[in-house]
């Protein structure tokens, strides 16, 4: 069975990190009302903007819209928005909040702790939030203490729906002892991975069920596990399939007992086709998929949380990069395959151990130009991406309606200049054309 988590070692870790986290950036109380004058909206859903309209934001939702829409309050900020467009904040679909924000040598330092990761993510956070961002879908690593941190107001930083550390079996994708780490089995002592959450490991359906227990009492909102090798990972070559249709099964039902889901890390046919027999709502990846299995996914309605990853960069280690040669090459079929099948789409990063790659995060989004219109680009990072967040049902850890510009959502907003709908291009350079970022109601960016 699984080691239990220290509850007084993890009351000690958060004290520390609040204490360290602080100073970081506390975020501000929504203002009573904020308006957005003579903007032209994007909402989400259509493939034009509106014309020149009014948004009125009350506390931490859209109040009202239209022409004629008027804040209650003298005291209502006005910001004027005349040739910008208003649309709802970004979603990355794939982050790991911790690992994005180590390099590998950092992960394997001897000093490495959970309260230095939580550190460093947490000045990451920051900048994702004015790059943008206002919600992601964390889908594997300790992210709870972080989410905790932005959620007081400690850490600035986007709403974050966490899996909790990853779920592997022994010789999988997420696990991430080092070479001369031997089983907790037979050394009776967890991994250093295992000790501050990144993974866990379990084999059998008695520990699988353990694990999606022990995530789901920490507040995880979805289930990751992997089904699959991977292109980042130590000992399991790509093609193999992971975990049997047994331990999946254990999987999806203690987590349909919670409400929620399972998604899993796969790329090729056999193992996303294990996953749908057992009962997953999402496959992540997915790079090395052919068409029938697009199209059983398809009829399924199971959805397809894909990447547009780059072959190289200085820091890859060159192991990875010849490993992650036909990732790339399949991405290149699938994305357009899956959007001409019907497959449900959503978009994410997924960077790894390369911090310098999170300023690239917009960018990334671009990368889909070639199979998308700016349309279809801005609904699948707002509302489609949304839609899949919304799977987690009641586990869901904010009440409210994301990815859309509509009275009564919450008012997680991007002031761009320009129409990026006509110009794509200015969702790649958030510096320069986000003048105003607005989380929960709070401006984050911009005008005060």
């Amino acid at each position: 069975m699984l080691t239990a988590f220290r509850r007084g070692a993890l009351a000690v870790l958060w004290s520390a990190v609040m204490a360290t986290a602080a100073p970081l950036a506390a975020q501000d109380a929504p203002a009573p009302e904020v308006v957005f004058a003579n903007v032209r909206v994007f909402d989400g859903t259509a493939d034009q903007l509106s014309g020149p309209t009014t948004v009125v934001v009350r506390g931490n939702t859209i109040a009202a819209i239209g022409p004629d829409a008027a804040p209650a309050s003298p005291d209502a900020t006005v910001i004027d928005g005349t040739g910008q467009t208003l649309m709802p904040g970004l979603i990355d679909n794939h982050v790991h909040m911790m690992f994005n924000s180590l390099s590998p040598a950092q992960m394997a330092a001897p000093d490495m702790s959970l309260e230095k990761i939580v550190q460093l993510s947490a000045e990451q956070s920051r900048a994702m939030l004015l790059r943008g961002f206002t919600a992601v879908r964390d889908v594997g690593g300790p992210s709870f203490m972080l989410k905790r941190l932005i959620d007081s107001g400690k850490v600035m930083g986007p709403r974050i729906w966490p899996s909790g550390p990853m779920i592997s079996q022994t010789s999988g994708h997420a696990d991430l002892r080092h070479p001369s780490e031997p089983s907790r089995r037979f050394s009776g002592k967890m991994s250093k991975a295992e000790e501050v959450w990144a993974s866990v490991i379990a084999d059998g359906r008695d520990e699988v069920l353990t694990a999606v227990r022990e995530n789901l009492r920490m507040g995880a909102s979805h289930i990751k596990i992997a089904a699959g090798g991977g292109t980042s990972s130590e000992y399991d070559p790509l093609d193999v399939t992971q975990y049997t249709l047994d331990e999946m099964k254990a999987a999806v039902d203690a987590a349909s007992d919670w409400n929620t889901y399972v998604t899993v890390h796969a790329y090729h046919p056999k193992s996303v086709r294990r996953a749908i027999e057992a009962g997953v709502k999402v496959i992540e990846h997915g790079n090395l998929l052919d068409e029938d299995t697009l199209r059983l996914m398809a009829e399924k309605g199971i959805w397809l949380s894909g990447q547009m990853l780059v072959e190289s960069t200085e820091a890859m280690d060159p192991k990875r990069r010849e490993k992650r040669k036909p990732v790339i090459e399949g991405q290149q079929i699938v994305w357009p395959m899956a959007k001409r099948l019907g497959v449900k789409l959503a978009w994410g990063t997924d960077f790894l151990f390369e911090p310098d790659l999170n300023a690239r995060q917009n960018a990334y989004i671009l990368r889909l130009k070639p199979f998308f219109t700016p349309a279809e680009l801005l609904k699948l990072v707002t509302s489609q991406n949304a839609e899949l967040l919304a799977l987690s049902g009641p586990r869901t850890p904010y009440e409210g309606r994301l990815g859309v510009v509509a009275e009564g959502a919450l008012a997680d907003l991007l002031l761009v200049r320009g129409d990026p709908l006509a110009d794509i291009d200015l969702i790649g350079d958030p510096a320069a054309n986000f003048t105003v970022i607005m989380k929960d109601g709070v401006i984050v960016k911009g005008a005060r």
